[in-house]
């Protein structure tokens, strides 16, 4: 468990069959640490971002002993650490199991499972979607077979209100007003029982792998599986016993991440600024009964709200309004050597609010928004593409402001 990992070989296609992935998943892990121009980078899935109070001083520890001193926060609500030394692969992942974090060597970097952050705190939705993540994540780990997911494989539990539902998750379930759930597979959706959410679940994405496998494509997602080897869907749940209810696909509820500040009168919500947090903001959340890191990279924390203006001096984003909410970048430089620009740097220069807005080094546009958002993207030391026009870095403030706001 201590050691770093290796790579996952890829799968053999079947002859005639067109292969989608022509490699193994190299997606990386909190065992399988990932070379960067910054040093090394590990990923630590978090079942609906949940950390308990000592785990985020664990995880600040790491990163001030280990890394760079803070800890990047995915568009799934997961963390990262960079700057991480060649040869401190087995300290982490000590440091980690010893916390809890880390509860299967063999799953760990498939435990994808984002859930609706206020869930059972503010009173909205319509079940404790929380609850099911905590229950899924045990079931995930308890099935060996379950091991071969990829790390892109996303499971998303919406509590009705439709914060998470567009994420885009391969099997996702969402929360009905009377005890039902709908189950959403790729062009798929079934009507079942809340209490048989987390089993079927579980059921189609073991279906999943059986298609894949019967496909021999190296699938990582359902949408790149052949037309002829759509999974069983039906059947599979059929014999996990789950009476499931064919339906059309709905329509995606639909809500806006919550603005920065109290929800409810359990809890609070900030933004990471450009999605990291130093070692001493993460610190700076606790006491807190938990902490649930988000995919809009933020985190909401169960303490009391009137400790938001505390927050403030710390650099996080307490409040809506501020400039830098909805503001996103990847790694740019200096830590990613695929990346044209300081691109975290130039973010910084952004003035008013409005739509969300992503700052990519490279066309491969990593940790970018879904939805509507202003494309920045770097072609150069000095110039970029704001939503394909081409714009000097000098003019770049201005053009981003207009496009937030206009469009």
């Amino acid at each position: 468990m201590l050691a770093a990992m290796p790579p996952t070989p890829a799968p053999t296609p079947e002859p005639g069959e067109p292969r989608v992935r022509d490699r193994g998943d190299a997606c990386p892990g909190a065992l399988r640490l990932h070379p960067a121009d910054d040093g090394r980078l590990a990923r630590l899935r978090l079942p609906a971002g949940r950390l308990t109070a000592h785990q985020a001083e664990v995880l600040a520890d790491a990163a001030e002993t280990l890394g760079d001193g803070r800890i990047s926060i995915t568009s799934r609500g997961n963390a990262e650490l960079r700057g991480l030394a060649e040869d401190c692969g087995a300290e982490l992942a000590s440091l980690l199991a010893g916390a809890g974090l880390l509860p299967s060597p063999t799953h760990e970097r498939v435990r994808n499972i984002v859930a609706s952050p206020g869930a059972g705190l503010d009173g909205l939705g319509h079940a404790d979607v929380q609850l099911w993540a905590r229950a899924l994540d045990t079931a995930l780990c308890a099935a060996p077979r379950a091991a071969s997911l990829s790390g892109r494989f996303l499971f998303v539990l919406d509590d009705g209100r439709g914060d998470v539902a567009g994420l885009g998750g391969d099997v996702s379930l969402i929360a009905g007003r009377d005890g039902s759930v709908r189950l959403l597979l790729d062009s798929r959706a079934f009507l079942l029982a809340a209490a048989d959410a987390v089993r079927a679940a579980l059921a189609a994405a073991l279906a999943f792998l059986d298609a894949a496998e019967a496909a021999g494509n190296g699938a990582w997602r359902p949408h790149e599986l052949p037309a002829a080897h759509a999974p069983d869907w039906a059947g599979a749940l059929a014999r996990a016993g789950i009476a499931a209810e064919p339906v059309p696909v709905p329509p995606l509820p639909v809500c806006p991440p919550p603005p920065p500040g109290p929800l409810g009168d359990r809890a609070l919500h900030v933004l990471a600024p450009l999605g990291r947090l130093t070692a001493a903001q993460l610190r700076a959340l606790l006491p807190a009964d938990e902490i649930r890191l988000t995919p809009w990279r933020g985190a909401v924390v169960v303490t009391d709200p009137g400790r938001l203006p505390a927050l403030e001096p710390y650099g996080l984003v307490t409040r809506p309004g501020l400039p830098s909410v909805g503001v996103s970048a990847c790694t740019g430089r200096p830590g990613c050597a695929k990346s044209l620009a300081d691109v975290r740097t130039d973010a910084g220069l952004v003035r008013h609010g409005g739509l969300p807005v992503h700052y990519s080094g490279c066309e491969r546009r990593c940790g970018h928004p879904r939805g509507t958002w202003v494309d920045v993207l770097a072609t150069g030391d000095d110039s970029y593409l704001v939503d394909g026009v081409p714009t000097p870095r000098t003019a770049l403030p201005e053009a981003v402001t207009t496009a937030r706001t206009t469009r």
